[in-house]
């Protein structure tokens, strides 16, 4: 009898979940949760008299908290069923356990590596110049210094591919899928969870193979060798299924999956007192590049050129001047880092 209740349980919630879907082309999400709980009041309050319950409590506080926190998860789980598939939303919400357990996870390595980087010792290098006293993250030494400048350009100029392929491309996967007459339902959110699974894949693999080969250089060409190629692919499909194009996808992440071996040719570029400073502003100058290249590639767009073309446009511009810097830069693969600006 319990594992029929059970059932029957199910079976409401599920009913519930197709009546918020529907209710919300009518009803916004506070609205539904407003009528949600005056149903439930009332029919609790027709099951306490009927038993004859107390509404008091002991602990009134706890029941204001629970109120609180039960409520703000309705509303976003409302706001889920009104604006993503009924299924994706359900199946969302019923992972609840995996993601407590994911942020338990994370806030258990999180701890982790602070205790780490607490008992880590700091670097001879870095001791020296502190004690010497020497100018340590002065930006004015990075843009008033030619030399330094064109060498912090060249460091941003490499990673400009990354976020053209993941700020354009992969982004704007559903619109390119309609160009390309493909068939299936493609999404972003879908399209750049695949391209950062390759991505991860590429990070690994770019690392280990510059440590293999002796030469950041070389891997960062390899790879953006690779990513032309697959840019050029991506860009000339013609039909093909939506699995297909998540395969891309991928196969691209893979491409621009270079990004630790990018940051680490910056930090390796300039000396200890300006060392860190390059190694965290570089990564934020390229991810700013996105606006710009947006807007680069919808001001096309509006001048009347196609879809495609405006893509090939910016990546070509994106891909010639990571390709530019490349050609210019010093090797640094065992360089000798103990030196000062």
């Amino acid at each position: 009898m319990q594992a029929l209740w059970m059932v029957l349980g199910a079976f409401f919630f599920a009913t519930m979940g197709v009546g918020v879907k529907l209710a919300s082309a009518s009803f916004n999400t506070f609205e539904l949760v407003f009528y949600r709980g005056l149903i439930s009041i009332a029919f609790m309050a027709v099951v306490l008299r009927t038993g004859g319950v107390s509404l008091r409590t002991p602990v009134p506080f706890m029941h204001a908290w629970r109120t609180l926190v039960g409520g703000a998860a309705l509303t976003a789980w409302f706001y889920a069923i009104a604006h993503l598939p009924l299924a994706t939303a359900m199946t969302l919400n019923y992972m609840s356990g995996i993601w407590v357990a994911a942020f338990i996870i994370g806030g258990v390595l999180g701890f982790a590596l602070l205790l780490t980087r607490v008992t880590m010792l700091e670097s001879g290098m870095f001791g020296r110049v502190r004690e010497e006293g020497v100018r340590r993250g002065d930006l004015t030494m990075l843009f008033l210094s030619p030399p330094r400048l064109f060498r912090l350009v060249r460091c941003v100029l490499i990673g400009l591919p990354i976020w053209f392929v993941v700020g354009i491309l992969v982004t704007g996967a559903p619109e390119f899928a309609r160009a390309f007459h493909v068939t299936g339902e493609v999404t972003g959110a879908s399209a750049v969870q695949w391209t950062y699974l390759g991505l991860v894949m590429g990070d690994l693999g770019s690392g280990a193979l510059s440590q293999w080969v002796g030469s950041r250089r070389k891997v960062v060409l390899w790879f953006l060798v690779l990513t032309t190629g697959l840019v050029v692919a991506y860009l000339s499909q013609s039909g093909g299924s939506s699995t297909q194009l998540y395969a891309l996808c991928s196969a691209m992440g893979f491409g621009i999956g270079y990004w630790a071996v990018f940051v680490t040719i910056a930090a390796e570029q300039f000396g200890t007192n300006l060392r860190a400073t390059v190694t965290t502003s570089v990564p934020n100058f390229v991810r700013g590049s996105v606006p710009l290249l947006t807007a680069a590639f919808i001001g096309l767009k509006g001048h009347g050129m196609s879809l495609v073309g405006s893509a090939t446009v910016v990546g070509g511009a994106c891909l010639t001047l990571a390709l530019a810097s490349l050609w210019w830069m010093e090797e640094t693969y065992g360089r000798e880092l103990d030196y000062l600006e």
